[in-house]
This record gives C-alpha cells, sequence and structure tokens, in this order.
C-alpha cells in the first residue's frame, strides 16, 4: 500500500499533518468547543477521549472538514480543513464510524470497492496507475474477507460489517484515518481484532490515525498520544499514563476507578471499583 513519508527529510523532524490553534465550535448561542489547541504528526496514533457530549464528534467533524470552526483554525497539511474540496480530501483521508454500514444488498467485494471513488472518473475509470481489482483481493485476504466477499452485506453481522467498513477505508490508501468510536457495539474480541488490523495497517503504511475511543483501555493500549475534553475544553494532552490518572479521571468522569499498569504493554489500565451501594441480584 501507498505511505506516507514520515520524517523530513532535510531536518530529520516529523511532519505536522494536523494542527489547531484556539479552534472553537458553537451553534447559535450554544459552545461545543472553545479553544482546542494541539498538533498531530504525521505516523501518529492520537486517541480522543471524554464523556459523552464532550465534543469528541464535533472535533473529528472539524478534522474531517465536514464542518468549519466558529472561531481559530483547523489546519491539514498546512491548508484549512474546511478549505479543502471533498472529493480531494477523500484522496487521502478517510473517516469510520461505529456501525459505519448500514445494511446493504451490495456484496462485500462491490462495497470494498466503492472506496475507490475518488480515484475514479465520471465514468467509474481508475484515474492512476492503481490495479484496484488487485488492491481489493489484497485487502479481502488482509482482512479474511474470503468467504464472505460474494456475500451481500444485509446478510452479514455486526462485526463482519464493520470489517468490511474498515476494507473500503483501507482501499483509498489514505495518509490519514479518523476513527470515530469505531469499536463501540463489537465484542471484545472484534474491538482487539479491529485495532491491531489498525496498527499493523498504520505501521506498515506510515499511516496517520486519530481515534475517538470510549474504551480507555484501548486508548491506552493504542495511541501514543491521547486528548482529554471536558464539555468542549482540553484538560490534559500528553501520553496515557500522563492523561489515563485516578484523580483526572475522577474529575472528568465522575467516578474514580483502580489504574493498574498493563503487564506486558506498560501502559495504564482502569479496573472500576464498586461505589458501595450494593450488588444487584
Amino acid at each position: 500500500m501507498r505511505g506516507l513519508d514520515c520524517l523530513d527529510k532535510r531536518w530529520g523532524k516529523r511532519l505536522t499533518l494536523i494542527e489547531l490553534k484556539e479552534a472553537g465550535k458553537a451553534y447559535g448561542a450554544q459552545s461545543v468547543l472553545e479553544q482546542v489547541s494541539f498538533r498531530v504528526d504525521a505516523g501518529e496514533c492520537f486517541g480522543i477521549i471524554g464523556p459523552n457530549g464532550s465534543g469528541k464528534s464535533t472535533l473529528l467533524k472539524l478534522i474531517s472538514g465536514v464542518e468549519s470552526p466558529t472561531f481559530g483554525s483547523v489546519m491539514l497539511q498546512g491548508r484549512e480543513a474546511a478549505a479543502y474540496p471533498r472529493k480531494q480530501l477523500a484522496r487521502w483521508t478517510a473517516v469510520l464510524q461505529q456501525d459505519a454500514l448500514p445494511p446493504l444488498s451490495f456484496t462485500v467485494r462491490e462495497v470494498i470497492g466503492m472506496g475507490r471513488y475518488p480515484f475514479q472518473s465520471w465514468l467509474g475509470d481508475e484515474l492512476g496507475d492503481v490495479d484496484a481489482d488487485a488492491l481489493v483481493d489484497d485487502i479481502i485476504e488482509r482482512l479474511q474477507l474470503q468467504p464472505l466477499q460474494d456475500r451481500a452485506v444485509d446478510r452479514l453481522s455486526g462485526g463482519e460489517r464493520q470489517r468490511v467498513a474498515l476494507g473500503k477505508v483501507m482501499v483509498q490508501q489514505p495518509k490519514l484515518l479518523l476513527l470515530d468510536e469505531p469499536t463501540t457495539f463489537l465484542d471484545i474480541g472484534y474491538q482487539v481484532q479491529m485495532m491491531e488490523w489498525i496498527r499493523s495497517w498504520q505501521r506498515e503504511s506510515g499511516l496517520t490515525v486519530v481515534a475517538v475511543l470510549h474504551d480507555l483501555n484501548l486508548a491506552a493500549q493504542y495511541c501514543g498520544r491521547l486528548l482529554m475534553l471536558q464539555r468542549g475544553r482540553v484538560v490534559r494532552c500528553g501520553r496515557p499514563d500522563e492523561v489515563v490518572r485516578p484523580a483526572l479521571l475522577e474529575q472528568v468522569y465522575g467516578t474514580r476507578p483502580i489504574v493498574v499498569e498493563h503487564p506486558s504493554a506498560g501502559v495504564p489500565q482502569i479496573l472500576l471499583e464498586a461505589n458501595g451501594l450494593g450488588r444487584m441480584e
């Protein structure tokens, strides 16, 4: 797959792919995000966490260019995100959402192939020199979808559909992948499998990943840095061990968990503690 050169050869430094400067978003008189500033370098896996209603999905919409900030700036490769023509931006940015594919009558192979739309003419012909069929074959094999490739998507389980959705964004060969709670409706086996596929893809191609995740343990395990939001403002940004801390989690989530170190990964993981109200029978 086409990768992204993460290093500036002249200076030996990472290139900044995303930069927000005091970005804010308001809908009428209601402010959803306020003074959000951070940068994401090429090749990073950057996580966004916070309770419901903290502005996580809105922030992802600003980064994707779907919406423009009311205040401040959101830059992608040095250009305002919302200034990119949609098809141009889709050639190097992809979004994977929770339950990303509704039940469809198209086959698995057809849906994955739809990811090539930004690179096709209005007649459906590839504009570059990519062998789209070979690329689809490779992704189907990689995601272990061969037995399902001729099956209609509406005959798949939720976990299988999400795997097809991942294949559809992979075939775009993006530089930037935005994840909007892609594991929310998956069981723990599918959650880990999904994140492992994404991490393998990221490491192989230099992909930049920005992930909104509800599961703090997954976020700490798969993201190199975390941004914590509360009521539209940044509470903390840093390494997982700097963000996933009992006092900070109590401040933001209203409950104080036990934080332990993962025995093999060495990252913080949380254990929820009973609040003393008694066990449900």
